[in-house]
């Protein structure tokens, strides 16, 4: 018997949020997540909804092929492109309630985006799904039509690649410290503050409005005297925020952002900085 529809819309409302954080690890993008967990539910639709013995994990592995699907135009599109890609930032108030936050709370960092766009495809949908996700290899190997094994050296691979990434320090409000410091450091114009709290080897991602070329700046003197020569006037009005689940500031308004910036802690040091201000990119 098939399933009452009502009944089917309600299960699949209440996976959305999970589904939809799956979409933005895969692609980066909230609204590119949300037309991959839309085309789901229009594929739920068309399928026989009484054979689907695990829903979840039915689509789960629907939204990972559609993914699939949208990462390959996407790598055929932006070899066009011209600089550096950023992703979409998730940010939210510090004091909103944290299970209110599905979507955010199963989100990698902004640093560890920047790196699983260097994967292919389907090494970003093994290591995703299954390190991310915990979703078996066979069925991953099922997406691809590839074999668990093959699957599973495609998400070694990826590991290797994404042990590049730095990785952040456990304590949220340590990391909150840090920011802290840094922003007081640039709000005062203080160089050596700066390098207090910045790795040696740090480096700043920049995503501009206007669709001009992002820029990436490294290494702690030199992110330094970028901020110092462009920052002290806005940096002081930061309003304190979570940003793919770490500390991080916003300005302008919760209504109207008109930047975000990330940051990656390691250690008690910044090793990433990520400053969007792409409009586009600033909506969700």
């Amino acid at each position: 018997m098939r399933p009452d529809p009502d009944w089917l819309a309600d299960k699949f409302e209440l996976l959305r949020p999970y589904l939809t954080s799956v979409g933005y690890n895969m692609l980066g993008s909230v609204t590119e997540a949300q037309d991959a967990v839309q085309e789901a539910w229009l594929r739920l639709g068309r399928s026989d909804a009484d054979a689907i013995d695990d829903l979840r994990a039915w689509l789960t592995t629907v939204v990972g092929r559609i993914c699939l699907d949208m990462l390959k135009a996407r790598q055929a599109r932006r070899e066009d492109l011209v600089g550096m890609w950023c992703p979409e930032p998730l940010f939210r108030e510090p004091t909103d309630d944290p299970e209110g936050h599905a979507v955010m709370a199963e989100s990698v960092g902004l640093a560890l985006l920047v790196v699983l766009e260097t994967l292919t495809p389907s090494e970003r949908l093994a290591f995703v799904l299954h390190d991310v996700f915990a979703v078996p290899f066979d069925d991953i190997g099922q997406i691809m039509s590839r074999t668990p094994e093959a699957t599973r050296q495609l998400a070694s691979r990826a590991r290797r690649r994404v042990q590049q990434a730095p990785a952040p320090a456990g304590d949220l409000s340590g990391q909150r410290q840090v920011v802290d410091a840094f922003l007081a450091a640039a709000g005062r114009g203080d160089f050596d503050g700066l390098l207090r709290v910045l790795a040696p080897d740090a480096a700043l991602r920049f995503d501009p409005p206007g669709g001009a070329t992002p820029l990436e700046i490294s290494g702690a003197r030199a992110v330094a005297g970028y901020v110092l020569r462009t920052a002290p006037m806005f940096l002081p009005k930061a309003i304190p925020a979570i940003v793919n689940g770490a500390p991080g500031a916003l300005y302008g308004t919760w209504d109207e952002p008109l930047c975000v910036l990330g940051f990656t802690v390691s250690g008690s040091r910044i090793a990433k900085l990520h400053l969007i201000a792409d409009p586009a990119k600033l909506r969700r």
